[in-house]
């Protein structure tokens, strides 16, 4: 049962744009986390390879998830599933996230399309 009427309005938020937009939530969460991403690398000036845009998407992540653990009343806040279904949101929110991080700071030739030497002498 939600019982605090700010994360309700909240809630409702998330489940109008769920029902406006046919996705699950779990997909918002993802789509959610790339627009994150991508928008604190463009205000900040940095490349998606920074740290700061996925550390952004981090704190948001946990943040709604707070949102969400509040919105419950007392008695179900500590109900197993519930707290499954939050690590499994934010680990699903941050595995595009950190895979864009990984690849644009280690890997950036694969976002551009350069080909990978093998060695010294490669053709």
């Amino acid at each position: 049962m939600l019982v605090h009427s700010d994360q309700m309005e909240w809630y409702e938020i998330k489940f109008w744009l769920a029902e406006i937009s046919g996705l699950d939530r779990d997909s918002l969460h993802i789509y959610a986390a790339v627009l994150i991403q991508f928008s604190v690398a463009l205000v900040i000036r940095r490349s998606v390879a920074h740290p700061l845009p996925w550390l952004a998407v981090l704190i948001a992540s946990v943040i709604n998830e707070y949102a969400d653990y509040r919105a419950l009343a007392p008695v179900e806040r500590f109900f197993e599933p519930f707290m499954r279904e939050l690590y499994s949101d934010i680990a699903n929110t941050m595995a595009l996230p950190t895979i864009l991080l990984l690849v644009a700071r280690f890997w950036p030739g694969w976002l551009i399309g350069e080909k990978q030497e093998d060695g010294p002498n490669a053709d």
